[in-house]
């Protein structure tokens, strides 16, 4: 129910927005999780660094199935007869795991192993004989240096520091750290190929509005680990990783260098107050992932420059980024086509629902581009961004 007095555009619903999360200063808290329980090598309390190993455990290895019954010419049942291995043993790659000799031995099948590994289990039923390959060691390090601020038995740990926090749109390419290298002289400038030199070794190059595919593709010969710009086009991540990729959630690119764009795809100016912070950590080693998700479960690649100096147990907690609510003039930077990446300031927020191109009504909010253009998106396509 509305009190009388107020305008359709006043009841807006107060419809709260996040916001890509950009701090000189924030407490920064990790979850690191084993896929399968295992061992958690640290304790509550202690200071780990990127490379500390603070979890291990072990994958099953992969199986190998040998119809064995049929290659030594027997019946299913009289396989284990001719089994020079029993269920649990030890084999090496090579070696006899199976032998049948007929007619004083002038007839002779025998079965090697493929692999090193172990019996794990011999088919009466269909004569096969099934190996398990050795366990796959699996370690998950910090990330970030910080406190082990909690334990999760047999799962992995939370470790939080002090940290001046980055986030971008989109990104491709893990984890990584390395110092941050300012390659430009402003946010407007693009990163041009003759900006990479072999100083950007084991460097985060960050860039201003742009960089093309040659640019990513030289950063990563000389041995870059990672690249920030406020816009690449998005047919130059394509053509850098040679096949398509989907926007829906990436990180698990087999590439040795992450790459972050700030802002959207194209030469996008990167934000000042982005470009300002990465200027003043110039020096400083920093965290970067790239991985995205911009489907459910929201996550956004970013930067962490770690603030050894400061107690991240004395900042306040991280907040949940619900801005507030958005209202004519709050500024923000839509994040899906037909304008992914451009800022604009809010002018109107209609209150009755409106139809999209999908056909199904939505709210919707009208926007002002830089260029001037009033146009109206749904609130689900914006984000508050300050710019």
């Amino acid at each position: 129910m509305v009190n009388g007095g107020g305008s359709k555009e006043s009841q807006s619903a107060h419809a709260y927005t996040p916001g890509l999360k950009i701090s000189p200063l924030a407490r920064v808290k990790k979850t690191r999780r084993l896929p399968l329980p295992g061992d958690v090598l640290v304790k509550e309390g202690e200071r780990v660094n990127y490379d500390t190993i603070v979890a291990r455990t072990h994958l099953p290895g992969d199986i190998r199935v040998i119809s064995a019954a049929a290659i030594l010419g027997v019946e299913p049942e009289e396989l284990k007869n001719y089994m020079r291995k029993k269920v649990g043993e030890q084999v090496k790659k090579g070696e006899i795991i199976a032998m049948y000799k007929a007619f004083f031995g002038l007839i002779k099948s025998e079965i090697k192993s493929p692999v090193d590994g172990y019996i794990e289990h011999i088919s009466e039923v269909t004569g096969q004989v099934i190996l398990r390959e050795p366990p796959i060691p699996v370690e998950i390090d910090a990330y970030i240096p910080g406190i082990v601020t909690k334990v999760l038995p047999k799962e992995g740990v939370v470790i939080e520091c002090a940290a001046t926090f980055i986030e971008g749109i989109f990104g491709i390419g893990g984890e990584r750290h390395g110092e941050i290298y300012v390659a430009v002289d402003s946010p407007e400038e693009e990163l041009t190929a003759n900006k990479i030199t072999p100083e950007c070794e084991g460097k985060i190059i960050v860039g201003g509005s742009y960089a093309t595919c040659d640019v990513l593709k030289k950063a990563m010969e000389v041995g870059a680990k990672g690249v920030v710009v406020g816009g690449v086009d998005f047919k130059d991540f394509t053509d850098f990783l040679g096949y398509e990729i989907g926007v829906a959630i990436t990180g698990h690119e087999d590439i040795p260098m992450t790459i972050i764009i700030t802002e959207g795809f194209g030469k996008v100016r990167m934000a000042k107050k982005t470009f300002n912070l990465l200027k003043e950590n110039e020096g400083v080693l920093a965290a970067i992932n790239g991985a995205t998700q911009i489907r459910a479960g929201v996550m956004r690649p970013e930067i962490i420059v770690p603030k050894l100096d400061v107690n991240p147990l004395e900042l306040p907690e991280e907040e949940e980024l619900l801005i507030g609510g958005m209202q004519p003039g709050t500024k923000i930077r839509v994040i899906r086509a037909p304008y992914f990446g451009a800022l604009a300031k809010v002018v109107r927020l209609p209150i009755e629902l409106q139809q999209v191109e999908t056909e199904s009504p939505v709210r919707v909010v009208e926007i002002e581009l830089e260029d001037g253009r009033k146009v109206i998106v749904p609130r689900a396509n914006v984000e508050l961004f300050e710019w």
